[in-house]
C-alpha cells in the first residue's frame, strides 16, 4: 500500500473533544472518523487491526471447540419479551416498529438469539456441550459515549454461548474460556490485563468476571488488595466494616440544628468524627417512584449496583417533596413511617452506638442513636462501596486500593436465566426433561483496539505490537526525486509484497520531519529509512517504532533483517 493513496488525513493538533490519548491519536492517524455521537466510521488502518484482532479471537475460540455462527442485528421484540428483557432493559435498547407494525429491537447483544438457534437442535443430552460464538456489529443507545472506541453506541463484538448439562461442566469449560482470554489479551499487545469479580448486571447469573486493563483513564474503578490477589470492580466488591463500639451508651437526645443539611456539617457541629453519624440516601424506584431510605455510615457511599440487585429493580436518585413525608437533610432513622417507604440498613451500621441522625423534622437532629435500642432488631445488608483502606474480603487485612480500569472482555456464568425463560429443554440420560446451563463470554473488538493504543503509545502516536499492527514495515523513502533512493525504495517494496511482508511505503516528495511525523501517528512497528546519505554508505537505517532497535544494514540483507525482526516479535506473543 503507498500512503498517498490512503484515505483519511493525518493533522498535529490534539481536537478539542478528545479527553483521552487514544481517541485523539486515532483521530489524528486517519484511523476513525464521527458520524454521531458514539458512532464511527473506520478508515483502513483501523479496519487492518481490528481484523487481525478478530482473527486472534477467532482462533482461540475455534481452539476451544467454538463454532462460528451469525445472529441478526435485529431482531423481534416477541424474542426478548420471551426472556422478560424486553420490558426490563430501559432507554439502552432501541425499539423500533418494522412497516407491518411489528415491535423490533436492535441486538445489544445476543443471549435471547442464541437460545433460539439451538433451542430445537440440542434436544438430548448426547449433543452437550458445545458453544457457539460470533463477531457481529450492536447497537446500545449508552447515555454518556465517550472517550473514542472505548464507549460507543455501535460496536463491533465476539461474543460466546456455552450450553452444558451440568455445573461442574460449565466450571469447566469457563475456565477453559478464562484461559483463552488471557491468550487473546497477550497475543493482541497486552498481557498486563487482570481479572477481577465483578456485577453481572442485565446478564444475570451467579459468578462473572472482568478482564480489565489497569489504566487512569479507566472508567472502572477497581478494588486491589496490595496483599493478597484479591481484585474486583467496586460496584461487586464486599464492603467489610469495623466499628469500635467501646464507651457508655450514651441516651438519645434531639438536637437543635438550624440550616444544617449535610453530614458533614452536622459532624462539624457536634464535634463528633462521620464514623459516628448515620445518613440517609433517598431513592425512588424507576417503575413505581416508591421511595426507598437507605441509612449508612457517614463517611461511606452506597453502591447503586449492590442497591438495585438487593431490590430486584432498577432505581434513581429521589425527589424530596414537602407532602412526601420525608425531609431533606433532616431524614432519619428513629420516628420514620417504615410502612411507607422501603428502609434498608447498610452492614457499615451493626453494632453501632452514640450515633447523629436525622429527627425527621426541620432544623432537628438526634446524637446517641443506638440501632438496636431505639429501633429494634433491624435486618442489614451489604450496600456500600469499598474504600481506599479498607478491608480486603478474602485477606482481611486494611489493604484495599482502588485503581482505574478499562473493562476489555467479559465472562459470565449464566445459568438457567434463558433456558427457562424461553422454554429450551433437553432429555437427559433417564428421559427426565431439564434446563441446560449456560456460559457466556464477550471481547469488545473496537473498544480492544483503543485500549492497546492506549496501553502502549507515546506522545507521537500509537505503537502498536507486530501481531495487530496495521502493516508489518513501513518504507520511508526521504528523497523520491532522487534516482537511486527511488530505485532502491520501489525494489524493496516490490520484494516485501512478494513475500508477502505487510508493507506501507511513503514515497511522497515531501519533508523528511513531516513524513516521520505521519510514521509515527501512523506506528507501524518497524521503519525502513532510504536517503542518499544511507545509500552513500551502502545501506538502509532500520528502526522500530518503540525504539529498541536503530541499525544501519546492508541493502541486499534489509529484506532477512526485517523478516527476523517480525519473526522475533511475533514469536513473543
Amino acid at each position: 500500500m503507498k500512503i498517498d493513496k490512503l484515505c483519511g488525513e493525518r493533522f498535529k493538533e490534539r481536537p478539542s473533544d478528545c479527553v483521552i490519548d487514544s481517541h485523539a491519536l486515532m483521530v489524528r492517524g486517519g484511523y476513525m472518523k464521527g458520524v454521531a455521537n458514539g458512532i464511527y466510521s473506520s478508515y483502513m488502518p483501523l479496519r487492518r487491526i481490528t481484523r487481525k484482532i478478530e482473527n486472534i479471537i477467532r482462533e482461540e475460540m475455534d481452539a476451544i471447540d467454538g463454532q462460528e455462527v451469525q445472529f441478526p442485528v435485529v431482531m423481534p421484540a416477541s424474542l426478548w419479551s420471551e426472556s422478560g428483557r424486553y420490558e426490563s432493559i430501559g432507554s439502552e435498547m432501541a425499539r423500533f416498529e418494522d412497516r407491518n407494525g411489528t415491535p423490533m429491537v436492535l441486538g445489544m447483544t445476543h443471549e435471547e438469539a442464541a437460545v433460539h438457534l439451538v433451542r430445537e437442535y440440542a434436544n438430548s443430552y448426547t449433543k452437550y456441550p458445545f458453544m457457539i460464538y460470533q463477531v457481529q456489529t450492536k447497537f446500545r443507545d449508552e447515555g454518556r459515549p465517550r472517550a473514542g472506541l472505548i464507549r460507543v453506541r455501535e460496536f463491533t463484538m465476539k461474543d460466546a454461548y456455552s450450553f452444558h448439562t451440568s455445573q461442574e461442566d460449565l466450571e469447566e469449560y469457563y475456565q477453559k474460556c478464562y484461559d483463552a482470554y488471557n491468550r487473546i489479551f497477550a497475543r493482541c499487545g497486552i498481557p498486563e490485563v487482570v481479572t477481577v469479580k465483578s456485577d453481572s448486571g442485565m446478564m444475570g447469573g451467579s459468578v462473572s468476571h472482568e478482564y480489565m486493563l489497569l489504566t487512569p483513564v479507566g472508567e472502572d474503578s477497581i478494588a486491589i488488595c496490595s496483599e493478597c490477589d484479591y481484585r474486583a470492580n467496586m460496584e461487586a466488591a464486599d464492603s467489610i466494616i469495623e466499628n469500635d463500639c467501646s464507651g457508655e451508651d450514651a441516651p438519645l437526645e434531639l438536637v437543635y440544628t438550624p440550616d444544617i443539611h449535610t453530614i458533614e456539617d452536622i459532624c462539624a457541629f457536634l464535634h463528633t468524627p462521620l464514623e459516628e453519624s448515620c445518613k440517609a440516601v433517598i431513592y425512588q424506584k424507576n417503575m413505581t417512584d416508591e421511595y426507598v431510605v437507605v441509612f449508612i455510615r457517614g463517611d461511606l457511599d452506597v453502591n447503586e449496583t449492590k442497591l438495585t440487585n438487593y431490590l430486584g429493580e432498577a432505581v434513581h436518585p429521589g425527589e424530596v417533596t414537602d407532602d412526601c413525608g420525608l425531609y431533606a437533610g433532616f431524614t432519619g432513622p428513629y420516628g420514620l413511617d417504615n410502612e411507607k417507604f422501603t428502609v434498608l440498613y447498610d452492614a457499615s451500621l451493626k453494632g453501632t452506638h452514640n450515633l447523629s441522625c436525622g429527627a425527621n423534622k426541620p432544623d432537628h437532629h438526634y446524637k446517641g442513636l443506638k440501632i438496636s435500642r431505639d429501633i429494634g432488631d433491624v435486618e442489614y445488608a451489604d450496600l456500600a462501596k469499598i474504600k481506599e483502606g479498607g478491608i480486603c474480603p478474602k485477606c482481611g487485612k486494611h489493604s484495599i486500593t482502588i485503581s482505574r480500569g478499562i473493562e476489555v472482555g467479559n465472562i459470565f456464568q449464566l445459568g438457567t436465566k434463558y433456558t427457562k425463560s424461553m422454554g429450551m429443554q433437553y432429555l437427559d440420560a433417564e428421559g427426565n426433561l431439564q434446563y441446560p446451563i449456560m456460559g457466556c463470554y464477550g471481547i469488545g473488538v473496537g473498544r480492544l483496539a483503543a485500549s492497546v493504543c492506549e496501553a502502549h503509545h507515546d506522545d507521537y502516536g500509537p505503537i502498536w505490537p507486530m501481531s495487530i499492527a496495521p502493516w508489518q514495515v513501513q518504507i520511508c523513502c526521504l528523497r523520491a526525486d532522487d534516482e537511486e533512493c527511488k530505485k532502491v525504495s520501489d525494489s524493496l517494496y516490490e520484494k516485501m509484497n512478494a513475500e508477502k511482508i505487510e508493507v506501507l511505503y511513503d514515497d511522497r516528495n515531501i519533508r523528511p520531519g513531516a513524513m516521520f511525523s505521519d510514521a509515527d501517528l501512523i506506528g507501524v512497528p518497524v521503519r525502513v529509512i532510504v536517503s542518499p546519505r544511507n545509500l552513500g554508505e551502502g545501506v538502509c537505517e532500520i528502526v522500530t517504532r518503540d525504539k529498541a532497535v536503530n541499525e544501519k544494514v546492508a541493502v541486499d540483507n534489509v529484506i532477512d533483517f526485517v523478516r527476523n525482526l517480525i519473526n522475533d516479535r511475533l514469536a513473543r506473543r
